[in-house]
């Protein structure tokens, strides 16, 4: 039946509706006056949401941003002070060493594949969960929507809204120049502070966290395991057999770089400083400060 609809809906849509095709006719959303989705129903269920307008500067102070990459095995966070925590994607396999409250997923492949880390993570009541409808959906599917007991939050790309004609890379800044939250580099490279209108990827879900965590309000930032080298070893959590595949390092030097600099620029301007405790990163310490954790806490 989910081919069926699809078909249809690629005869009835211009080819830049075309990222919609699996959530047609399935998912009907509503948007407030920011841009932001505030209701989804799902195969006619409705899907409870935090609005992001909620949560717009909502907090404050520290926040520790937890990566994947290697190093995070050689970090003790017994150490570490009680603060919010973000983690993204296999970063849950530290919910006994930090007590996560926000979390944030936007690889669906990640979902497909590791179902196990996802079924963790919607139990947990306590958790704020930030993903797409498309994520969203896949996770209904596979746990059912009586399953998902955190508390759920709709974020979008900004170049693949739901419902909304894609807009291609080339066409980007001339589509939100006028937005007085968007800020681009020189090179066009966007970074939105009102991710109610949607966030700009920049190939790795950090950027992601950067946009979001600055949405919310936080003023210092830490991060572990944001590497973003020895891309042929498994992720912290991971062993090599059950490794999934990383495309960082096609994109670290044209996209994650340049883009990270700019993040670094952007939050420096809003008085946020971010701290990478990860010594062995290929981020160098000009766009994010690096410092050993043992020196800070």
């Amino acid at each position: 039946m989910g081919t069926f609809f699809k078909q249809i809906y690629r005869y009835s849509h211009p080819r830049a509706f075309r990222h919609n095709e699996n959530l047609w006719p399935y998912v009907k959303i509503t948007r407030s006056s920011t841009g932001e989705i505030v209701r989804l129903a799902y195969k006619k269920k409705s899907v409870p949401l935090v609005p992001l307008s909620a949560l717009k500067n909502a907090y404050s102070g520290e926040v520790l941003l937890t990566a994947t990459g290697p190093s995070v095995k050689n970090i003790s966070f017994e150490v570490f002070p009680e603060m919010p925590a973000l983690g993204v994607n296999g970063a849950y396999f530290l919910n006994n060493q930090v007590s996560f409250t926000l979390y944030l997923i936007v690889d669906m492949g990640f979902i497909d594949r590791r179902s196990d880390i996802i079924a963790e993570i919607i139990k947990n009541e306590s958790l704020i969960f930030f993903t797409t409808v498309h994520g969203i959906a896949r996770i209904i599917d596979c746990f059912s929507l009586e399953a998902i007991k955190c508390r759920l939050v709709a974020i979008e790309d900004i170049a693949c809204k739901v419902y909304q004609p894609k807009i291609e890379d080339s066409e980007l800044h001339t589509k939100n120049a006028n937005r007085d939250s968007i800020v681009f580099s020189e090179n066009q490279i966007g970074f939105n502070k009102d991710i109610r209108s949607g966030i700009f990827d920049a190939g790795t879900v950090a950027y992601w966290a950067f946009q979001l965590l600055s949405f919310l309000g936080f003023k210092l930032i830490y991060l572990v395991g944001l590497d973003m080298n020895n891309f042929h070893q498994p992720r912290f959590y991971e062993n090599e057999r059950e490794k999934l595949p990383s495309f960082l390092s096609e994109k670290l030097d044209s996209i994650i770089r340049p883009s990270f600099r700019h993040a670094s620029q952007v939050m420096k301007s809003e008085n946020i400083r971010v701290v990478n405790l990860s010594l062995a990163s290929a981020i160098e310490d000009e766009i994010f400060e690096k410092v050993n954790y043992n020196d800070i806490f």
